[in-house]
């Protein structure tokens, strides 16, 4: 199963932590595992692209671990576009969870 934390202070979302396998299908065909990845390495980049600061990053050697944790000193307007897409980050794993609930996880922190 894959687990997802949402870490949050504030209301604002911090970070998140994204670990294991969904094992929803054969190696290289795991539906789940790859709209997970599509969807957190795809926020990550869009983060470092249009919000222009590289966020703490973490990620496990053979796959299935991801962490990142945004700096603590965030100015306006960076901090809101980064939210947005933490955000919009949430509701796209929060879909998946809606249809595949027995292979992923969502939590907050």
């Amino acid at each position: 199963m894959i687990e997802v934390s949402m870490f949050r202070s504030q209301g604002n979302i911090t970070g998140f932590e994204i670990s294991g396998h969904a094992e929803s299908g054969p190696y290289g065909h795991d539906l789940v595992c790859a709209a997970v990845s599509a969807v957190s390495f795809g926020t990550v980049n869009a983060i470092v692209s249009l919000c222009e600061f590289e966020p703490h990053v973490v990620q496990g050697g053979e796959g299935g671990y991801l962490k990142i944790t945004l700096p603590d000193n965030l100015q306006e307007p960076v901090k809101t576009k980064a939210q947005t897409l933490l955000e919009g980050m949430q509701v796209s794993l929060q879909t998946i969870e809606q249809d595949y609930d027995q292979y992923i996880h969502i939590s907050q922190r």
